[in-house]
C-alpha cells in the first residue's frame, strides 16, 4: 500500500491510514517509554498488611516505601525520610512524625488520630479520607497537600509555628485564613 495524500484518498483509505500512523505512533512511544512511569517508583522495603505497632523507624531512609494496609499505633518515625512512601488504607494512631520528610506521600484513608506531626514536611501529600483527629500539627508544613475540608478546618484550630526545614508557617502552609 502506497501513501495517498489525506485529500486524494477514499475515506475507508484514510480512516485505514490514520489507524495505521495511529498505531505506529502508539508502538513508538510504547518502545521509547521507561519501564514505569517515575510516579510509580518503588525502590524502598514492603511493610505492606504488617503489623508495626510500636515499632522504631525514628531516622531511617524508608522513601518510597511501602505501608499500605499496615497496623503502626504507636510507631515511631521521628526524623525518618519517608519523602514518596505509600500509606494508603492503613492505621497510625498515636504514632510519631515528628522532623520527619512525608513529602509526596500517598495517605489516603489512614488513621492518624493522636499522631505527632511537630515539624514534620508534608509537601504535597495526599491524605483524601485520612483522619486527623486530635494530630499535633505545630511547625508542620502542609503546603500543596490535598486534605479533606473537614481535616483541613479541624488542623487549623490547633496548627501554629513555622517548619524549621521549610521556613514556611503551618497555619499559611493549611490555607488556614
Amino acid at each position: 500500500m502506497s501513501w495517498i495524500p489525506p485529500a486524494a484518498a477514499s475515506a475507508p483509505e484514510a480512516r485505514l491510514q490514520r489507524s495505521l500512523l495511529g498505531l505506529l505512533l502508539a508502538l513508538l512511544l510504547l518502545l521509547a517509554a521507561p519501564s514505569a512511569p517515575a510516579w510509580a517508583e518503588f525502590s524502598g522495603i514492603d511493610y505492606t498488611l504488617t503489623n508495626q505497632n510500636e515499632q522504631d523507624f525514628s531516622g531511617q531512609d524508608l522513601a518510597h516505601t511501602s505501608f499500605a494496609g499496615v497496623q503502626g499505633r504507636r510507631a515511631r518515625f521521628a526524623g525518618a525520610d519517608l519523602h514518596g512512601a505509600i500509606f494508603t488504607q492503613a492505621a497510625f494512631p498515636e504514632a510519631d512524625f515528628s522532623g520527619a520528610d512525608l513529602s509526596d506521600v500517598l495517605m489516603d484513608k489512614v488513621d492518624f488520630s493522636g499522631a505527632d506531626f511537630s515539624g514534620a514536611v508534608l509537601r504535597g501529600v495526599i491524605a483524601a479520607g485520612s483522619s486527623f483527629a486530635g494530630a499535633i500539627v505545630t511547625d508542620a508544613d502542609f503546603s500543596e497537600a490535598l486534605l479533606d475540608r473537614s481535616d483541613q478546618r479541624a488542623l487549623c484550630r490547633d496548627a501554629s509555628g513555622t517548619n524549621p526545614i521549610t521556613g514556611v508557617e503551618t497555619r499559611l502552609s493549611l490555607d488556614c485564613g
